[in-house]
């Protein structure tokens, strides 16, 4: 036997630690309502008999906490190359819909155990590679690319920059709140970030200002730029089918209609009147499809042409790559949903998109939108160049933790009033009393 065989030997987990954290996030505005003054995000680390640390970071709050607690003691001594195996009833999930329709991100009790599953197997991919010396997206099939391409993700928002009272932030990007500020909010961005194409959170003002908002930025930017709308199922299949007429030239190119309108039949129909109409704008969806059983009703109504994946509720990078060649069989683009995050759920996309072939749109994300204050990687902000995320020459995910900067955003945690996200109860705080989310609101 030769003497890489026998060197072979397990990866024992001897400890979990869960982290829970308040991150600085501005008022964004979507049609779930406005975002809170902090995001709340969960870091983990698991440490190997021999000291290593895989890490890890995922949706936060109480119950993210409690589920990852749950599993705690089924990991201690366990294989890291075997826990994901072991755990693996969790990625399945309770039957019934994992629709995103009515829940935001993270809040969605049907995929709370793949959430957990995926937060558990990224940082053992984190760990083994660190222990073994290669990058993640080496292990899980090797990377196809270096640099992974991010879109711009301009919101509507009011003024300030995030955090309250005496931890308030500068307001970097302003209020944005009719079409021309929201374009300088992109012109920005693109400035600072170097992104290649725009990813637009509608869903918010009536859609005749929305159109002048991705008419607005087809001015400024030309038709090089590829824009995307996601109004969040905030129209009717009327307006949805009007909107896409409206825009059909604004989104040719690279760009598509996301989530319009709500659940895979509203979608079918929408795709039925656009085609109708000879409008092949492709729609796009996060909310309507969220995993493997959706896709065969959504295949038959050719309901969605892209759908947007997250490692974070699909169930890991494996499961990213699974759905991958599951729709490049069906024809179908793919791209990656973002949430508010930092550098290393960052990271984590990073990699699993450097590893996936059938990477057909830029990625979404957050990042832009956190700031260097509150950074939990060690070193600071991870780099976007020219739109793109480069894969570091370094092991597993390629980031450490600032211990100092954890321990602040826990005390911030600690401190602040929020344990889970809810946008409604911030916009009937600070816009209308009584304002509930309606859908479909226009």
């Amino acid at each position: 036997m030769s003497a890489a065989l026998t060197d072979l030997r397990p990866i024992r987990i001897a400890d979990l630690r869960i982290h829970s954290i308040a991150v600085a996030d501005p008022p964004l505005r979507s049609s779930y309502g406005r975002h809170q003054p902090y995001a709340l995000r969960t870091i983990i680390e698991l440490i190997s008999e021999d000291g290593v640390i895989g890490i890890n970071e995922t949706y936060g709050g109480e119950e993210p906490k409690k589920a990852l607690l749950a599993v705690r003691d089924q990991l201690i001594g366990r294989d890291a190359f075997r826990v994901t195996g072991f755990l693996s009833s969790l990625v399945e999930g309770p039957s019934g819909d994992r629709s995103q329709t009515m829940h935001v991100p993270g809040e969605n009790p049907l995929d709370a155990t793949t959430r957990t599953f995926a937060a558990i197997e990224v940082a053992c991919l984190d760990l083994i590679g660190k222990t073994i010396g290669q990058p993640v997206c080496d292990l899980i099939g090797g990377r196809v690319r270096d640099e992974v391409p991010f879109s711009a993700y301009p919101f509507y928002k009011h003024a300030g920059g995030g955090g309250e009272g005496d931890d308030a932030r500068e307001d970097e990007f302003g209020e944005a709140l009719t079409p021309e500020s929201l374009t300088r909010q992109v012109a920005r961005m693109i400035e600072l970030y170097g992104f290649k194409d725009i990813k637009f959170k509608a869903g918010v003002l009536e859609p005749d200002l929305e159109i002048e908002t991705v008419k607005e930025m087809r001015r400024a930017f030309g038709p090089d730029v590829p824009i995307r709308i996601d109004p969040n199922s905030a129209w009717t299949v009327e307006t949805s089918i009007r909107v896409g007429e409206t825009l059909r030239d604004e989104l040719a190119g690279g760009g598509y209609l996301e989530d319009p309108t709500a659940g895979i039949d509203g979608m079918a129909a929408v795709r039925r009147g656009l085609i109708k109409l000879g409008i092949d704008t492709p729609l796009a969806s996060n909310v309507a499809v969220t995993c493997f059983a959706d896709i065969p009703e959504a295949v038959r109504h050719d309901a969605v042409q892209v759908i947007l994946c997250d490692h974070h509720y699909w169930g890991g990078m494996r499961q990213v790559q699974q759905l991958a060649r599951l729709c490049k069989t069906f024809g179908i683009g793919l791209s990656m949903h973002s949430n508010n995050h930092l550098g290393v759920s960052l990271m984590g996309m990073a990699h699993v998109a450097a590893a996936t072939p059938h990477l057909t749109y830029a990625c979404d994300t957050h990042y832009p939108w956190q700031t260097a204050q509150d950074e939990v990687v060690l070193g600071g902000r991870v780099p976007i160049v020219n739109g793109c995320v480069k894969i570091p020459d370094k092991p597993g995910l390629g980031v450490e933790l600032d211990h100092d900067q954890l321990a602040r955003l826990k005390e911030r945690y600690e401190k602040c009033p929020y344990r889970k996200r809810d946008d409604e109860a911030e916009m009937r705080k600070h816009v209308d009393p009584g304002w509930k989310r309606i859908l479909p609101r226009w």
